[in-house]
């Protein structure tokens, strides 16, 4: 009966104000947050990444990442004369842990080309070992694009390098107007498996590639071509960030 529930949801989560399970609540404390308020970037708690490169058909510009001074984090891609710009922050030299609860509320691009993600990296990802335990394992919390429909939500997981010996597993959700409004994308990761969440429900749990070592999160949106065709699109585009929060079992 529980499966059968679990695949319900997943089929069709009719989303809701988004929300904290309770046993998050109940068995986790809040360990980092950022709520994005001011009117700049928190340094302390996010670098930017990989400006001035190129990936896929984005070039990364650090002022396409910015806060709003009404607590949002605004990552925007745009088009200046011919190249495409996107923007991306990461924890990388800030913060890095493992195992624990990962959430934030967020508002979907809208148009064609772009998808965005909040993830977490491996520093040794790119090390071609079939051991995620030991080197790690991108852990995609959720991405978002258009171009299969406007209600999709993705969970992936990357692991063994990106090259010949690339390993991913995911899945696609179906959340109603996700589109619209702001929504909660969560993970629950712990020694044993990874649990997502949209929205407070569960939508996806596997138990594979796990890994056990300090990851860094990363915000951002680009354009690789799995979001459509960028030449089709009506720039500017954005995704809205309303906080992040990692909470960490209570002893």
């Amino acid at each position: 009966m529980r499966v059968l529930i679990l695949l319900f949801f997943i089929s069709c989560i009719h989303a809701t104000q988004g929300q904290t399970p309770n046993h998050i609540l109940e068995n986790y404390r809040l360990h980092w947050n950022d709520e994005f308020e001011g009117v700049s970037i928190d340094t302390l708690k996010w670098k930017y990444r990989d400006t001035g490169k190129l990936r896929k058909k984005g070039v990364v510009f650090e002022e396409n990442c910015f806060v709003d001074g009404k607590g949002h984090l605004i990552i925007g891609v745009t088009k200046v004369d011919s190249t495409y710009r996107i923007g991306q922050i990461g924890s990388q030299n800030t913060f890095q842990t493992k195992y624990g609860y990962f959430e934030c509320r967020a508002k979907m691009n809208q148009q064609l080309g772009p998808h965005i993600a909040f993830w977490l990296q491996s520093p040794t990802i790119h090390q071609e070992h079939d051991n995620p335990g030991d080197f790690g394992t991108e852990i995609d919390v959720f991405e978002y694009h258009i171009a299969e429909g406007l209600d999709y939500v993705y969970h992936n997981l990357h692991w063994n390098g990106y090259k010949k010996k690339h390993k991913s597993t995911g899945t696609r959700v179906l959340v109603d107007d996700v589109h619209n409004g702001f929504h909660t994308f969560a993970l629950e990761w712990t020694e044993q498996e990874y649990i997502f969440y949209v929205d407070g429900i569960e939508t996806w749990r596997t138990k594979e590639a796990v890994s056990h070592i300090a990851e860094y999160m990363i915000l951002s949106a680009e354009l690789t071509g799995w979001g459509g065709d960028c030449e089709k699109a009506d720039f500017p585009d954005q995704v809205i960030f309303d906080y992040v929060r990692v909470y960490k079992k209570s002893k």
